[in-house]
């Protein structure tokens, strides 16, 4: 996942740049504020103290307000180059300050930082606000998007000054100044209220926690993971016992292996009830109003449903297209999975007589008909996925494919004592950037895998290139005492997607500060990855026996691929069910006035989802849609269309071509952002992608 923040839309436009103007004590001293003298200049992030935030966040705003008065006041005639690029530059500072704090927020937050950020969200929302519905800005704007057609631009200068505009458009700059009062209302209630959404799905998942005291109830758990639960009780002060956690690491490995089937179902309920408990941190009202806001925002543009709203600048563009790549899938993928849950059943009929399966069986009869049927269990696989050996691993696929190289720093500031820091080299040996690998859980760290960045990628200008300084954070399964973090399979995959984000990042060669990448297109660089972590030729390249040192045997490869399909009508029909629920959120056409518990059971009865599977994401912690992703978790199938097409022709020319590595850097990851994503596609491709390849390649055709 890439990280959006609430603040994504000045990010974007590069609208960033505040400074604490009537407090020149605290800008001497306040390190978001003075020039970084680190190595690469990285944040020098143990200096910075969470009290230094609101003033850095305040002078940036001003510095940046004081750049587009000098815009307006500027008398010549407006041009590319005095107000849009002008634009583009105007809030470096801020961008600065904020990719600091919202990294800081995600990765290494506490309630401090969480009510700093209750503090900034009305500010920043205003400040947003008050640029976007500036009427003299967008006149210039304007102006020079009317003559865009007679001034030589360059593909790059054309598509700034498109998105610059519709952004302005999209943001209320055509309004009535009633609907603009109204719209800056809306989107002070609609960032707090997300943010506090977000805030409850922490809490939530920390508070939480299966405590067994009876090392009975660890029957059929792996020693690992019985280690690391203990790990997990000692840091809670409650040693002798062995605590399992919703955090996923801990989760799944017991949803897959134990035997105790109460404990399962305590274990999954206390994970599909976060933000739903009637409690201090319940989610189910937030919902409903971040839903009704969207709504009434859309419709003060004049649109029926916000989907119709938001899809417009995106690959998709309305809400029918979505559905119907949504549906395609989805009558594929159904009576796969309705067959996997047959099959259970069966299982668990001549285990457990009358007992009917339900969600919280499902990861352990699959464990058990994949050891039956492919012969491969998860801990056969795991000695093998060492988790420095699978980082090493997609290294060296970047390197094969780019010539790039990864070397290890270490006397530099990081994000968290825990992050690994990484200078990513041209085959030249020059400078490309900063890398940052967060990887396992903590209390400070929001769940799930995203990557992020410090400092993005831009010319300034006086021809200065700006390197990227990138980060990706996970949460994966810990090392033990005597074991190292041995990761699951879909871990390594992640590891593998969340690195294709960060490269995304560190090719980057736009001119200007802000990229504009719809997000139906921003995971096709991650999601591509995942496709070499399985490849055989890659496969002994990482996958050594952490004990021996021996590479995995052609034999479990063999099982591997053989299992390829195996649960795919789970994992699609789980990833689908979150999608509709998404989609069905942001299509109403009317005020939502039932809870959002039932219109969610509404929508899944609506496309037949069987009980046995429940929704990847749920709705009182559905995150991706309040950071980012709203009306928009269809992303990633829509994404995998454009991957899975595109890998094949990797497969055609082989998967360490130079010449198509080549066109995909030069077309798709160093331009991103630059130019519509759909001409990016059809110049690395040839040809507009097409969803055989993705139906193939998850045996649903």
């Amino acid at each position: 996942m890439k990280k959006i923040t609430v603040f994504a839309f000045i990010v974007a436009l590069a609208l960033s740049g505040i400074n604490c103007v009537n407090n020149k004590t605290k800008s001497m001293i306040n390190p978001l504020l003075q020039k970084w003298d680190t190595p690469f200049q990285v944040p020098p992030f143990g200096k910075i103290k969470a009290a230094d935030y609101v003033p850095a966040f305040e002078q940036a705003m001003a510095e940046q307000n004081k750049n587009i008065e000098a815009i307006l006041a500027n008398s010549e005639q407006p041009t590319f180059d005095n107000t849009v690029a002008a634009l583009a530059y105007s809030g470096q500072l801020l961008d600065k300050v904020s990719a600091v704090f919202y990294g800081q927020l995600g990765a290494n937050t506490n309630d401090t930082l969480q009510q700093v950020a209750n503090e900034l969200s009305p500010k920043l929302s205003q400040h947003s606000d008050a640029i976007t519905m500036n009427p003299k800005l967008f006149k210039r704007i304007q102006q020079v998007y009317n003559q865009k057609e007679k001034l030589n631009l360059t593909p790059e200068q054309d598509y700034l000054l498109e998105q610059t505009y519709l952004s302005f458009v999209r943001n209320g700059a055509n309004l009535s100044e009633k609907n603009q009062q109204t719209l800056q209302k809306i989107n002070k209630e609609l960032s707090l209220a997300t943010l506090k959404y977000d805030q409850n799905v922490l809490k939530e998942t920390n508070d939480f926690k299966l405590v067994i005291d009876d090392r009975k109830f660890l029957s059929g758990l792996p020693a690992s993971v019985v280690e690391e639960a203990a790990q997990t009780a000692k840091a809670a002060g409650l040693e002798g016992s062995w605590v399992f956690t919703t955090q996923k690491p801990s989760m799944i490995p017991f949803l897959q292996f134990a035997d105790n089937r109460s404990l399962r179902q305590e274990l999954y309920s206390a994970y599909l009830n976060r933000g739903n408990n009637n409690n201090q941190y319940d989610n189910k009202n937030l919902l409903n109003k971040i839903v009704n806001l969207r709504l009434q925002k859309a419709k003060l543009f004049g649109f029926d449903t916000y989907a119709d709203y938001r899809l417009q600048n995106r690959m998709a563009k309305n809400a029918e297209n979505v559905y119907k790549l949504l549906d395609q899938v989805w009558d594929a993928a159904l009576p796969v999975a309705k067959s996997e849950a047959a099959e259970m059943q069966q299982m668990m009929d001549k285990e457990k007589g009358s007992l009917k399966l339900s969600s919280w069986d499902w990861w352990y009869y699959a464990e058990k008909i994949r050891k039956q049927k492919y012969d491969l269990d998860e801990k056969e696989l795991s000695p093998y996925f060492k988790l420095e050996n699978v980082r090493d691993g997609a290294f060296m696929v970047y390197h094969k494919l780019y010539g790039i190289t990864f070397t290890p720093i270490k006397d530099i500031p990081k994000p968290h004592p825990d992050a690994l820091a990484f200078e990513v080299k041209e085959a030249d040996g020059s400078h490309l950037g900063v890398l940052f690998m967060d990887f396992h859980p903590r209390a400070s760290k929001q769940g799930g895998a995203w990557q992020g960045e410090y400092q993005s990628h831009y010319v300034t200008p006086e021809g200065k290139n700006v390197s990227p300084i990138v980060t990706v954070v996970y949460n994966f399964t810990k090392p033990g005492k005597k074991t190292p973090a041995l990761l699951n399979f879909d871990e390594v995959e992640t590891l593998f997607h969340e690195l294709g984000h960060a490269m995304d990042a560190l090719f980057a060669k736009n001119t200007y500060p802000g990229n504009h990448i719809p997000s139906d297109f921003v995971e096709l660089p991650s999601q591509i990855m995942e496709h070499w972590a399985t490849e055989p030729e890659v496969l002994k390249m990482y996958a050594k026996n952490y004990l021996t040192g021996e590479p995995i045997p052609d034999k479990l490869i063999e099982k591997i691929h053989n299992s390829k399909f195996f649960n795919q009508g789970f994992i699609n029909v789980e990833y689908l069910a979150a999608s509709y629920l998404d989609m069905d959120y942001h299509t109403i056409k009317a005020p939502l006035k039932i809870s959002v518990t039932d219109f969610e059971k509404e929508a899944m009865d609506k496309i037949g989802l069987i009980p046995e599977i429940e929704p990847r994401y749920r709705s009182t912690y559905f995150t991706h849609i309040t950071g980012g992703y709203d009306a928009g978790y269809y992303s990633y199938l829509w994404a995998a269309v454009l991957d899975n097409d595109a890998f094949a022709y990797f497969k055609e020319t082989g998967i360490f071509n130079k010449e198509t590595a080549s066109k995909f850097r030069k077309n798709i990851l160093e331009i991103d952002g630059t130019q519509d994503p759909a001409i990016l596609y059809r110049n690395f491709r040839g040809r507009d992608a097409v969803v055989e390849p993705l139906l193939k390649n998850r045996g649903l055709k």
